[in-house]
C-alpha cells in the first residue's frame, strides 16, 4: 500500500535548512568511511538514526526522499557543496519530475485525460450512426456538457474537503457507468429520453486536470518557477489530449465497431484514475475545517468572477474557431487541419514553461490575450486567398497564443483561491472555458450560415476582443492572498 500523505506531527525536524546537503555520520553506515564534514550541523548524533533509517537504499536525490510528505516541498538537487549531491540540471522539466511520485502520478493523469478528448466524438458517431440524426447525437452530447457545468463544481468541492482519492474513484465509476449504459441503450435501441440520461450521468467525471495540478502546486508550493512550469506542463498536456483524443476515438469507431470509442475511452477513465489515486504521498492533504464553519466559495473571491467571464469569453474563440473551421474546409482534410491550432498551443505551452514567471500576472495575462486576439485574426486573412495549406499555417500561428494565456489565466485562479479550494476554484474556471466553447460553436454556427465560412472567421476575432477588454476593466486582484504558496512568484499591483 502506497504511503499516505501525511506523517505524525510528532517527527523530530531541527535542522539548519529544509535538508542538509551534507550527510551525518551514522554509527550504521559502515559501508563507506565516513567523511569528515566541515561545516557544523545542528543535529545530534542521537537524533540522527531516527532522521535517516539504515535499511533505505542509496539515492541520486535522497534530500526529497527523507522528507515528510506533507512538510515543506521536496528541493531538486543543488551542487556547490563538497560530497554534496548531483549538479542541479538545467532543464525545468528534468527538475519538475525529479519529485518522488511525480512520474506515476503523471503517467495516471495522461492515461485518465486522453478519454476526455473522446467521449463527445465518440458519442456522435455511435448515436448519428445508429439512430440517423446529427441532431440528437448534438443534442445529447449538449445536454452532457450541461450537466457537467452543474456537477462538476461540487465534486470539485467534495474532493477538497474529503481528499481525492476518496471522492474521485467513486465519481469515476458512476461516470464510467453512465458511459456503458449510454452504449448499451444505443447497441440495443433504448428510447432516446434514456440517451440523455446515460449521457447525464457521465458529469460525476472528476476534474483529472485540475486535481494534477492541485498536487503541483502543493508539491511547489514554495517554488514560483517550478511552479510555472507545472502549470505550462499540463496545459501542453491539454492541448496533446485535446488533439489527439478524437483522432484515436474515430478510428477505433471506424476500424473496430460504433460503440468502440466510448468503452475503450471509459476504460482508459477508470484506468488511469485508479492509477492516479493510488499516489498518496503526492496528494495534497484535506485542509482542516473549522467546526460549524461552512468554507466560502471561491466565486465570492473579490476578482474571481471577473476573471471567470475573461475564461467564458476565450472559450468563446475556441468553440467558434472550430465550428467555423470545419464549415470553411469541410471535408477529411479538416481534422487534421484543425489539430494543428493544438500543435501549435502544444509548441507554445512547453517553450512558456521554461520562460520565467511573470513579476506581474496581470499585466502578463493582457499581453497574452492581445497576442492570441491579434493571432486569432490570421485564419481571417488567410481565408480571403482560397488556399488550404494558407490556412493551415495560420492556424498553426494562431494557436501558439492559446497556452500561454491559459497557463497565466490558471495562474491568477490558484493566486485567488485558496490552497484547500484548488480543485473546486480550478473547476469553475474549466466550467466556464466549456460554456464559452458551446456558446462559441452556437454562434459560430449561426454566423456561418447567414455570412459564409471566411466571414465567420471575424468572431474568434470578437471574441478574443472581448475577453481582452474583460480583464483590463475587471481583473483587478488586490494582493492576490494566496501567491507566495502555489503561483508563479510575484505579486500584482492594486
Amino acid at each position: 500500500m502506497p504511503p499516505h500523505p501525511t506523517k505524525p506531527a510528532t517527527e523530530p525536524a531541527a535542522t539548519p535548512g529544509p535538508l542538509s546537503p551534507i550527510p551525518t555520520p551514522t554509527p550504521s553506515s559502515s559501508a563507506s568511511p565516513p567523511t569528515p564534514s566541515p561545516i557544523p550541523t545542528s543535529s545530534t548524533p542521537a537524533s540522527a538514526p531516527s532522521r535517516a533509517p539504515a535499511p533505505s537504499p542509496p539515492s541520486s536525490s535522497s534530500a526529497p526522499a527523507s522528507a515528510p510528505a506533507s512538510a515543506s516541498p521536496p528541493e531538486p538537487p543543488r551542487s556547490g557543496t563538497p560530497g554534496g549531491p548531483p549538479r542541479r540540471p538545467r532543464n525545468p522539466y528534468v527538475r519538475l519530475f525529479a519529485v518522488p511520485g511525480a512520474r506515476a502520478f503523471t503517467a495516471g493523469n495522461l492515461i485518465a485525460r486522453v478519454p476526455m478528448g473522446m467521449f463527445t466524438v465518440s458519442a456522435v458517431i455511435m448515436i448519428a450512426g445508429s439512430r440517423g440524426s446529427y441532431a440528437l447525437a448534438g443534442a445529447v452530447t449538449a445536454t452532457g456538457l450541461a450537466a457537467t457545468a452543474v456537477v462538476a463544481p461540487f465534486t470539485a468541492r467534495l474532493i477538497d474537503r474529503y481528499g481525492q482519492a476518496r471522492v474521485a474513484v467513486p465519481a469515476t465509476v458512476l461516470a464510467v457507468l453512465g458511459s456503458l449504459a449510454l452504449l448499451l441503450c444505443v447497441r440495443y435501441g433504448a428510447p432516446d429520453w434514456t440517451l440523455f440520461a446515460a449521457y447525464a450521468a457521465t458529469a460525476t467525471t472528476p476534474n483529472i486536470g485540475g486535481m494534477s495540478r492541485a498536487r503541483w502546486a502543493h508539491l511547489y508550493r514554495d517554488d514560483p518557477r517550478a511552479a510555472h512550469t507545472a502549470n505550462a506542463f499540463e496545459q501542453a498536456v491539454d492541448e496533446l489530449c485535446f488533439m489527439t483524443g478524437p483522432v484515436l476515438a474515430a478510428f477505433l469507431c471506424a476500424a473496430l465497431f460504433p460503440e468502440a470509442g466510448t468503452l475503450i475511452g471509459a476504460v482508459l477513465l477508470l484506468a488511469g484514475m485508479l492509477l492516479f489515486t493510488a499516489q498518496r504521498a503526492t496528494e495534497p492533504p484535506v485542509a482542516p475545517r473549522a467546526a460549524g464553519r461552512r468554507a466560502r466559495s471561491p466565486l465570492r473571491t473579490p476578482g474571481m468572477p471577473a476573471l471567470l467571464a475573461v475564461f467564458l469569453a476565450t472559450g468563446a474563440i475556441f468553440g467558434s474557431m472550430e465550428i467555423v473551421t470545419l464549415a470553411f474546409v469541410d471535408g477529411p482534410e479538416a481534422g487534421p487541419v484543425m489539430a494543428l491550432q493544438a500543435f501549435g498551443s502544444f509548441l507554445a505551452g512547453l517553450a512558456y514553461g521554461s520562460a520565467r514567471p511573470a513579476p506581474d500576472v496581470r499585466r502578463r495575462l493582457l499581453v497574452c490575450l492581445a497576442a492570441m486576439t491579434a493571432l486569432m485574426s490570421l485564419p481571417l486573412l488567410a481565408s480571403g486567398t482560397g488556399s488550404l495549406l494558407v490556412l493551415a499555417g495560420a492556424l498553426l500561428l494562431a494557436g501558439m497564443a492559446t497556452a500561454p494565456t491559459m497557463v497565466t489565466g490558471m495562474s491568477l485562479v490558484q493566486r485567488l483561491t485558496p490552497p484547500g479550494q484548488l480543485n473546486e476554484g480550478m473547476t469553475l474556471a474549466v466550467t466556464a472555458l466549456l460554456g464559452g466553447i458551446s456558446a462559441g460553436a452556437a454562434t459560430g454556427g449561426w454566423l456561418v450560415e447567414r455570412a459564409g465560412a471566411g466571414t465567420a472567421y471575424a468572431l474568434p476575432v470578437a471574441a478574443g476582443a472581448l475577453a481582452l477588454g474583460l480583464a483590463a476593466a475587471g481583473v483587478r486582484p488586490r494582493g492576490l492572498p494566496h501567491a507566495p504558496r502555489h503561483a508563479d512568484g510575484g505579486t500584482a499591483p492594486d
